[in-house]
């Protein structure tokens, strides 16, 4: 049986949602880190206030008609930065016209109206302007699509595409990152904070698909990984989940787990995608919610590789690497927790600013075992064997056969303990830097699983997406010639299976 707890350096849930250049833009063409400090979002937003929007339309294969569309540009006085056509997939003798724009949002719905009685199909993809939002730059993409005279608008904020769209945003952090709050350990240590800065870039300048840079941990470092590693793995046998243990031993044989030793990133990076498909990526510190959601969609994990301050070896107010290797990343391993974790990923895509915050606050709990600051403790709780430490809760019963019930609120050291349920869960708040009045309990881990995906299914969308592990790509299910691609992959691999199940039974 599992408790779930809040930790208090776990992913922060904010409501943001952090802007990116359309999938549109070649993806190698970034901008320098020094230039990406300068603009407040990842779009480059011109100084007169105008939005950045995107249209694309058909037209039948005739010169003529290109001409008369770009004069009702021009009669509106709307400046064309950019163009690209090709032929249409879907309506025979025509071809698609991409236009990049800077305009104002009356300058868009004139050229809306104008254009929809002359294509055979339009649709406006339209960020900005960009606003502040609790001190962070948002965007929101609207998307307006006409077939001929029916208009369907729908409002979604932009999401990542392809994998290598998280490099667009990869390197937003929320907080700290090379900056230290005045109340920080490392705050007045000038040695740590040069170290810290060293981390920072290497993050910034990461891109996917290069190798994780390699660090030569000093002596200091690595005995602050040492003290909290020893005390740990005292502690896993009785205290992690049965996935955990089973996997750590199998990072310690693979990924240079030792307390003498601090892993690096590409050795764990290795070793998850051989296990699940999963990848580490460097991160300079806490990402919003959105973002890190979204690296969770295409499998991939954000990872600090600083260090906490020597100084508060069992503390730290930020996710650092002891945080993120000996915390989130063994359960990456298990197929289960992968799969799961993908689809609160997949969920968050395109997922209104409430969702994001109640997908980001069941995530930030669910099943991660966060060592934090104090040790464990053990109790017998009626014939509950009753663990806890400072990142996670975990029940175990002794008969197999024994279960909770849902109605059941039991209390542990004056603390409430709830039945889980992700719509209560998800709404809870709870104190970042102090321990929560409150905690969950789930009967089993496949239990807790079923919960949240059946939650999550009812999010609201106005699309379907699918995730393809071939090109590490979110297919949008808009038309039927991918739901057709679906229906043959499912039809693929139901054959291998009847064929499989043929073959065993004779």
């Amino acid at each position: 049986l599992v408790i779930f707890h809040f930790s208090c350096t776990t992913l922060q849930c904010r409501q943001s949602m952090d802007s990116s250049r359309s999938e549109v833009f070649d993806s190698d063409k970034q901008p320098s880190v020094k230039s990406r400090y300068r603009m407040n979002t990842y779009l480059d937003v011109p100084e007169d206030k105008t939005g950045k929007f995107y249209l694309l339309f058909t037209l039948k294969e005739r010169i003529s008609e290109l001409i008369a569309s770009l004069k009702v540009f021009e009669a509106h006085g709307i400046n064309i930065v950019h163009i690209e056509s090709r032929p249409s997939r879907s309506h025979a003798g025509c071809y698609e016209f991409l236009i990049e724009c800077n305009a104002m949002d009356k300058q868009v719905k004139s050229v809306f109206k104008t254009l929809q009685d002359m294509a055979e199909n339009v649709t406006i993809q339209t960020f900005g302007p960009i606003h502040e939002c609790n001190g962070a730059m948002i965007s929101y993409l609207q998307v307006i699509n006409t077939n001929n005279s029916n208009i369907i608008i729908d409002v979604v904020p932009w999401f990542p595409k392809k994998i290598k769209d998280l490099d667009l945003f990869a390197d937003r952090v929320l907080t700290y990152g090379s900056e230290l709050d005045a109340d920080h350990p490392g705050f007045k240590d000038e040695v740590y904070r040069k170290r810290r800065q060293l981390f920072a870039d290497i993050a910034h300048n990461y891109r996917h698909g290069q190798p994780i840079p390699r660090i030569e941990y000093t002596k200091e470092e690595t005995e602050t990984w040492g003290v909290i590693y020893k005390e740990l793995k005292k502690l896993y046998p009785t205290h992690a989940c049965r996935e955990f243990n089973h996997i750590f031993p199998l990072l310690e044989q693979n990924c240079g787990y030792s307390e003498k030793s601090i892993p690096q990133l590409q050795d764990v990076s290795d070793f998850l995608k051989e296990c699940t498909g999963f990848t580490v990526r460097p991160v300079a510190g806490l990402l919003s919610s959105r973002d890190f959601l979204a690296g969770l969609a295409f499998r991939v994990f954000h990872t600090t590789q600083y260090i906490r301050h020597s100084s508060a070896p069992k503390y730290t107010p930020e996710p650092d690497v002891c945080h993120e290797l000996l915390g989130h990343v063994p359960l990456f391993a298990d197929p289960n927790f992968a799969q799961f974790s993908q689809e609160i990923g997949l969920s968050s895509l395109g997922a209104p600013d409430e969702v994001i915050q109640k997908l980001a606050t069941v995530n930030s709990f669910f099943l991660f075992f966060t060592p934090q600051t104090a040790p464990c403790t053990v109790l017998n709780f009626h014939s509950t064997v009753v663990l806890v430490h400072s990142g996670i809760w975990t029940l175990r019963t002794r008969r197999q056969t024994k279960s909770i019930r849902s109605r059941i609120t039991v209390f542990i050291w004056g603390i409430a303990v709830h039945p889980f349920n992700p719509e209560i869960t998800a709404t809870t708040e709870y104190p970042i830097t102090s321990y929560q009045p409150k905690y969950f309990l789930a009967q089993s881990f496949e239990n807790a699983k079923e919960q949240l995906i059946k939650w999550a299914s009812a999010i609201s969308r106005p699309f379907n997406i699918r995730y393809d592990p071939y090109t590490q790509r979110i297919q949008i299910l808009d038309n039927t010639e991918i739901l057709n691609h679906v229906v043959h992959d499912v039809r693929n691999d139901l054959q291998l299976v009847e064929s499989t199940l043929m073959k065993l039974s004779t």
